[in-house]
């Protein structure tokens, strides 16, 4: 489980997140919205060792992980899928999963399991298809998809989506909800962060709205998907609010 305890965070002494309390169990999908601006990247760099919280914790099933760096934060179960893929242009498919491949330790039993270059493959067969190709040469579905793949090639308990779904057409919308809900069904923690509520309540157990960095509503994913008018409302506020 990934639990964040009035988790306090900014730049250059100003303050984006204000205390924030969230918790995301094992095997769930909890969806972060907000319109820009409102915290979310920031969210997700300080929980995935990017930036260093002025305040708060950072738990992951119980152990401490505030302020370490990315690098620890990775090693100790946080993957992260960043906003832009990030793909490298000149490595092909084939490199970007060898680079990013991590074994486990011997006797590391805190896994929810263990993602190999194979079973990436299996999982995301377009990719497959492409291994010798160049990240310049893949579109943006193909490269939002190695990303992911990166990110699981690191076994991660947490698995941080930065608006995974950001220029994708509907189709590749769909394709990765459905991938979210596959790798929560592994025992994965899923923290998503989109500014759509339409695309995040597909797959959420859970919904936070997230106004200038402050919790505003919290909803469970049911709720939202047979009534979205509290959500939407929330969000309407706060477009009003911010001048959005």
């Amino acid at each position: 489980m990934l639990e964040l305890t009035g988790l306090t965070a900014g730049y250059h002494g100003g303050t984006v997140l204000h205390g924030l309390d969230l918790a995301v169990p094992a095997g769930s999908v909890h969806a972060v919205v907000g319109h820009n601006g409102a915290g979310k990247t920031t969210l997700v760099h300080t929980v995935a060792g990017l930036m260093r919280p002025s305040a708060g914790s950072v738990r992951l099933d119980g152990r401490e992980v505030t302020g370490q760096p990315a690098h620890r934060a990775a090693r100790a179960g946080i993957g992260l899928v960043p906003q832009g893929r990030r793909v490298f242009a000149g490595l092909t498919v084939d490199e970007h999963l060898r680079l990013s491949y991590r074994p486990p330790r011997r006797g590391d039993t805190t896994r929810p399991s263990v993602w190999t270059p194979a079973r990436v493959l299996e999982l995301l067969p377009r990719l497959g298809e492409r291994r010798g190709n160049r990240g310049t040469d893949l579109s943006g579905g193909e490269q939002q998809m190695l990303a992911l793949a990166r990110a699981l090639l690191g076994s991660p308990r947490v698995l941080l989506l930065d608006e995974p779904t950001e220029g994708l057409a509907p189709v590749l919308v769909t394709q990765v909800h459905t991938l979210v809900t596959t790798l929560a069904a592994e025992g994965i923690a899923v923290l998503l962060v989109s500014p759509s509520p339409a695309q995040a309540v597909e797959c959420a157990g859970a919904l936070t709205v997230l106004t200038s960095g402050r919790m505003t509503l919290r909803l469970d994913g049911e709720e939202a998907r047979a009534d979205a008018t509290a959500l939407h409302a929330a969000l309407e506020l706060t477009a009003t609010k911010t001048g959005v």
